[in-house]
């Protein structure tokens, strides 16, 4: 203290005379002209100094909750894996503590009202009536009526953005901030999800079952969101109390929205028991992929009726052009993800970034978000961006990595997958108390989980009878009801729901999805262990030793009269690689592999001639040092390449790799 004292008194000696002068008069001229109007300035930033303290204060305890939540859910899960205890998964979890603490806040917290202020458009406002502006500037004036005492003070405009109509509800500080912007879920908690999907994936079961994961994510979800749409519709018609907030576009948007799964409770389940790879592949797969499906189905709907339909009915030309739009923001999505993996490999390949590993981690960290930041500023679609974006650098990029930067990716996106997925289902039970904009209507509710189940049925048992067609062995029929049974709701669903709820329409469907979400989670996800046993599904089932009875699954797109590899046993099976996945893996092995990654063979051995010149440009001097292909087996590169791997054992024995080229045998 004696030291600050003693600063002060120099300090002071340093000052001017003529400043000091005039610093006393400047004081004594504001004492003597505004001394009222400086205590009242003052009051007044004493007040809003408070209101911000206030405001920080709820922001902070709103963040203390969904920590203390996931905190909750972390040791209760560790209590349950202690206890050996199925019958309850994380997320199940994380919706009980949500609607345990939603219910604390609704109604025993305390209630610290919001100041309203109701604000009409002057009669020569030029806006469009029936769309909300984006802000609203209020303009004060200096004197407020009734106040001719007071002194003038100056004009202050302050500036509001739209939140959403007014619900009819009286509203409070905690509920307010426990209830977060829609666009969070799109732009920070669904991109590391999404990507975590894609660069976890288990890309050579996934290749093997292509054919029937396709025709599951692509025209499963299609037709169940369709069938949903049209039933909801006609049921509605017959609800007097919502057959005119709802229109057929507004059924259709809903069945886009119920028809993905998320059946992560099921997985774990999968993953923890041993399932038989298939089945986990065809449950996985699907999931990943309709996501991404219904997305951008629920986008063409919306684009039907907002720019292309002009009387809301069917329009054949409005129609095209929304089939247009869904195949055209589902390629070019694809296309982008695609890339920005391939350049990421090519960064990773062609520079020295790997010599320091936390510069290389955080670069591909910031091209993997960028890459669903880029397609949504296209107006593409993120989220079928980043899910092949996390494909492409688990099977290019992650090669190129260095072995910190490899297990620190890893590590990364689980973490923040299981957070992000934990934060969702959380928010979910709390959403249901807190958040105003829920309309409660039993027979909605009800035919709504009625229709969801129906469109499930629709896209599994159909299309299953139409894959065995062609498909040796058969998805047998226990396989069909789990994939039946594993249609679990979740954070997409909630997500599409929850971005706009203006109408009555749309807050009858997010009260409908979330009770749909909490409702399967829960009692799907708990029962899911006794479906296994009841429909004596093999468990305990190695990756590469499937169980015999669904040994050697086919997709239907697959050649059945291409020669097979080798059993164990000796003998000869069909190949189980898809026609599709065969001819890419050997274009992959043959040009892209070699130009994204340090593998053999080199483009020098692949590539005319010609383009030899071309071809050294690319190939890096580790890939000429390398003896022999190089495959690593703990980055799953090996996805459609195994069986065409034929060896015969003898002391002649010739191997041939990936393109069939012979290579001797060192003996």
């Amino acid at each position: 203290m004696k030291a600050i004292a003693t600063s002060s008194r120099v300090k002071s000696r340093r000052v001017r005379p003529e400043l000091s002068v005039c610093f006393v008069i400047v004081c004594s001229v504001a004492v003597l002209l505004g001394h009222s109007g400086r205590c009242y300035g003052e009051s007044t930033d004493i007040e809003l100094d408070a209101k911000a303290n206030k405001l920080h204060q709820i922001d902070s305890l709103n963040l203390l909750l969904y920590t203390f939540l996931l905190t909750l859910t972390v040791l209760t899960i560790w209590l349950f894996k202690h206890r050996r205890v199925s019958w309850l998964h994380e997320t199940g979890l994380a919706v009980i503590y949500g609607l345990i603490v939603g219910a604390i806040i609704r109604y025993a917290g305390t209630k610290t009202p919001i100041i309203h202020l109701s604000v009409e458009p002057e009669p020569d406002a030029k806006f469009n009536q029936s769309l909300p502006p984006d802000s609203l500037w209020l303009v004060f004036p200096g004197k407020l009526p009734n106040e001719a005492n007071t002194p003038t003070r100056a004009n202050k405009t302050y500036s509001y953005s739209f939140r959403g109509e007014v619900a009819k509800l009286e509203e409070n500080e905690i509920d307010l901030k426990a209830t977060f912007d829609p666009e969070i879920f799109f732009n920070i908690i669904l991109p590391p999800i999404i990507f975590h999907a894609g660069y976890s994936l288990k890309r050579k079961y996934f290749f093997r079952n292509l054919g029937a994961i396709l025709t599951f994510a692509i025209i499963g979800t299609t037709l169940s969101a369709f069938l949903i749409g049209a039933l909801m519709y006609g049921f509605v018609q017959m609800m007097p109390k919502l057959s005119e907030s709802f229109t057929f576009l507004d059924t259709l948007y809903f069945g886009a929205l119920i028809s993905p799964t998320d059946p992560l409770t099921i997985l774990a389940i999968f993953s923890d028991m041993h399932v038989d790879v298939n089945l986990y592949a065809l449950v996985f797969g699907e999931s990943v992929l309709n996501d991404a499906v219904s997305l951008v189905l629920s986008g063409a709907i919306q684009n039907y009726g907002e720019h292309y339909s002009s009387t809301g009915g069917f329009e054949g030309h409005a129609f095209l052009r929304s089939l247009g739009d869904f195949f055209s923001v589902f390629f070019f999505s694809l296309l982008i993800g695609a890339s920005m993996g391939c350049i990421t490999a090519l960064m990773t390949k062609f520079t020295h970034i790997r010599d320091f590993p936390l510069l290389e981690s955080a670069l591909f960290v910031l091209m993997s978000y960028s890459t669903f930041l880029i397609a949504e500023a296209a107006e593409l679609t993120g989220v079928v961006a980043v899910l092949f974006c996390g494909i492409c650098q688990a099977h290019y990029t992650y090669n190129n990595l260095s072995d910190d930067s490899r297990t620190r990716t890893k590590q990364i996106f689980e973490l923040l997958n299981f957070l992000a997925e934990n934060f969702i289902f959380s928010y979910i039970g709390v959403s249901m108390f807190t958040f105003p904009k829920h309309r409660f209507d039993p027979l909605f509710i009800f035919t709504g989980f009625i229709c969801a189940a129906i469109g499930r049925a629709i896209n599994i048992y159909p299309l299953s009878a139409l894959l065995n067609i062609a498909r040796k062995p058969k998805i047998s029929w226990n396989f069909q009801h789990m994939l039946f049974f594993a249609g679990l709701r979740g954070a997409m669903s909630f997500a599409l729901a929850i971005r706009n709820t203006v109408s009555d329409a749309r807050q009858a469907m997010l009260t409908t999805t979330s009770l749909i979400v909490i409702a399967t989670v829960i009692i799907q996800g708990g029962a899911s262990n006794f479906l296994l046993n009841w429909l004596k599904i093999p468990v305990g089932v190695n990756d590469e030793t499937e169980a015999l009875p669904y040994q050697g699954v086919r997709s239907d797109l697959e050649n059945q009269d291409s020669e097979g590899a080798t059993t164990p046993g000796g003998t000869r099976r069909g190949n189980e690689k898809a026609v599709l996945a065969r001819v890419w893996g050997s274009f992959d092995t043959r040009y892209m592999k070699p130009l994204l990654t340090h593998s053999r063979p080199t483009l020098l051995e692949t590539l005319p001639v010609c383009l030899s010149p071309l071809a050294r440009l690319l190939t890096t001097t580790e890939q000429l040092t390398q003896e022999g292909p190089t495959r690593r087996a703990d980055s799953d590169s090996d996805l459609c390449i195994d069986d065409d791997d034929r060896t015969s054992r003898g002391d002649g024995s010739i191997r041939r790799n990936s393109i069939n080229r012979p290579i001797s045998r060192k003996r």
